[in-house]
C-alpha cells in the first residue's frame, strides 16, 4: 500500500520543479503584487515595501548559467552525446544530463528563509517609526539597538533607502515637506517555486484571501503553469478524498501532457498501480509504520557513540512498557543481548 503522505510528497517535488523553470512567471506575480496598495485596518492604502533587489554579481551568474544551459541544448540538437558536451563545455557530466533534463534554464534554489536578516524581527517597529515621521537612519539604528538588535548601521540605511524608494524621497531625505503615504509589508511573501509549491497544495479553506488572489495571478501568467497547477490540485483532491475513480483519468492527463516533471510522476504511479490504487483506496495508511521507523532511528541517533550495543538493545527490546517488560530491561546487558539476538 502507498503512503498517502509520500504521494503527496512526491507530487511535491514534482511541482517544484515546474516550478523552478518558471522563474519569469513567479517574477512577474510578485512584482505585480509590490505594485498594488496594502490595505490598512483603518480602511486606508499603504504603499508596499519593494523586496530587496538581486546583486549584481548574482545577476552575472544566472546569466553564465542561462548561456551555458542554451550552448548545452545546441550541441545536444546537432546530435553530441552528454560526455562529449560535458568534455567540449567543460562541464561535469552529471550536470549535463540535469541541464538536459528540460529545456528551460532551472533558476538557482534559494533556502526558505531567502531575504530575511537580523532585522526581521525588527521590521513592525522599524516600519511604525517609518510612519511615525522617523526618516533619519541613525536614530533609527539607535533605536533598534536598545531593543535587542544586533545588526549593524548599514543594514538599517539599506532598508531606509528601499522605503525612499518606495514613496518616492530622494536620498538622505530626513525631514517630510508633504504629506507621504504610509508603508506596509505585502500581505504575501515574494513566491520562490518551494512557495509557490506550498501555495498550490495547500487545502483551499485554509488560504488567505491574499493567497488566493495571489494564486489566480500565477494560473493567469502561462498555460503550462495553469496546466501544473489543475493537475496538482486534482491529484491532492483525488488523495484526500479518497476518489480512486478518478486516478485513471488523472493518470492519462499526466502523461499526455507538456510537463515532464509531472510525466515522470505519473510513470513512477503507474510502475507501482496496485500500491497507488490501495493508498488512495483504502482506509488504511502504512503511517503507522513510518511512526515506528522513526521512533527506533530517533532511539539509534541518540544513542550513536554514547554505550555499546547492549544498552542499545535494551532500549529496544526491553523498553519500559509494563510490568513484565519493565522487569525484563533490567536485567544483566549479556542476556539483554543475548535475548535481543
Amino acid at each position: 500500500m502507498a503512503d498517502r503522505f509520500h504521494l503527496l510528497q512526491n507530487l511535491a517535488e514534482a511541482l517544484h520543479q515546474v516550478f523552478a523553470t518558471q522563474s519569469h512567471a513567479l517574477a512577474a506575480v510578485n512584482e505585480t503584487v509590490c505594485q498594488q496598495p496594502v490595505p490598512l485596518a483603518d480602511g486606508g492604502a499603504a504603499v508596499p515595501v519593494p523586496p530587496r533587489t538581486t546583486p549584481a554579481p548574482a545577476q552575472q551568474r544566472a546569466a553564465q548559467r542561462q548561456a551555458l544551459h542554451t550552448q548545452v541544448w545546441a550541441f545536444h540538437r546537432q546530435g553530441w552525446t552528454a560526455p562529449a558536451i560535458a568534455q567540449h563545455v567543460g562541464m561535469s557530466l552529471r550536470t549535463v544530463q540535469r541541464a538536459l533534463r528540460t529545456t528551460t534554464c532551472a533558476g538557482r534554489q534559494r533556502r526558505s528563509d531567502y531575504g530575511d536578516s537580523v532585522l526581521t524581527p525588527y521590521t513592525p517597529y522599524l516600519l511604525e517609526r517609518w510612519n511615525a515621521g522617523c526618516y533619519t537612519a541613525m536614530r533609527l539604528c539607535r533605536e533598534l539597538r536598545q531593543r535587542g538588535d544586533a545588526g549593524g548601521y548599514g543594514v538599517v540605511a539599506a532598508s531606509a533607502r528601499r522605503l525612499r524608494q518606495a514613496l518616492g524621497l530622494p536620498p538622505g531625505h530626513r525631514r517630510a515637506r508633504h504629506p507621504v503615504p504610509a508603508v506596509a509589508e505585502p500581505p504575501c511573501q515574494p513566491l520562490t517555486p518551494r512557495r509557490a509549491t506550498w501555495l498550490v497544495l495547500r487545502r483551499e479553506a485554509k488560504r488567505t484571501k491574499a493567497e488566493a488572489h495571489q494564486l489566480t495571478q500565477l494560473r493567469a501568467q502561462q498555460a503550462e503553469v495553469a496546466e501544473a497547477i489543475d493537475l496538482a490540485q486534482d491529484f491532492a483532491a483525488l488523495v484526500r478524498q479518497r476518489q480512486p475513480a478518478q486516478r485513471d483519468p488523472w493518470l492519462q492527463r499526466a502523461t499526455t501532457s507538456t510537463l515532464e516533471a509531472l510525466q515522470r510522476f505519473a510513470t513512477g504511479l503507474r510502475d507501482d498501480y496496485a500500491a497507488v490504487k490501495a493508498g488512495v483506496t483504502l482506509p488504511w495508511s502504512s503511517g503507522p509504520v513510518e511512526g515506528h521507523i522513526n521512533r527506533l532511528k530517533m532511539l539509534k541517533r541518540q544513542m550513536f557513540g554514547r554505550a555499546r550495543l547492549d544498552l542499545l538493545s535494551r532500549r529496544f527490546v526491553g523498553a519500559p512498557r509494563d510490568g513484565p517488560a519493565q522487569t525484563a530491561g533490567l536485567r544483566a546487558p549479556a542476556q539483554a543481548h543475548a535475548e535481543a539476538a
